[in-house]
């Protein structure tokens, strides 16, 4: 059974960064695409980044280019997401997803059957 587990969320200074990371578990982690979404109070879960089974490629939101930056570790089956310069625009639940396969994720959350739980970012002004 596959399991995902983000960790690094909190509260944090706007302006200031975090990074959030996801453990997985029960699955061939090098085989499968990750990527992140976030969900705000209130709005639809939506797509932040995604990186390739092997690490090579990576795509983001076009709003999140420059601020976000998705790596993994295949060694140690973790996938993070450094974001940097939070502002108000940025708190939510912040949730890793994947799927076995290859090439980059889909934007679309309906097209992942695996999720973790989701790690809460704060921002304070």
């Amino acid at each position: 059974q596959v399991h995902l587990v983000e960790s690094g969320g909190g509260l944090v200074q706007a302006g200031g960064s975090l990074r959030l990371s996801c453990a997985a578990s029960g699955l061939t982690f090098r085989s499968h695409v990750m990527s992140w979404f976030r969900q705000a109070p209130g709005k639809e879960r939506e797509f932040v980044a995604t990186i390739s089974p092997s690490g090579g490629a990576t795509y983001y939101e076009d709003g999140l280019k420059g601020r976000v930056t998705i790596s993994r570790d295949n060694a140690k089956n973790t996938v993070d997401l450094q974001v940097n310069s939070l502002n108000s625009a940025y708190p939510a639940v912040y949730y890793c997803a994947g799927f076995f396969g290859a090439g980059l994720g889909s934007e679309r959350s309906n097209y992942y059957p695996s999720w973790g739980q989701g790690t809460q970012v704060t921002v304070s002004s």
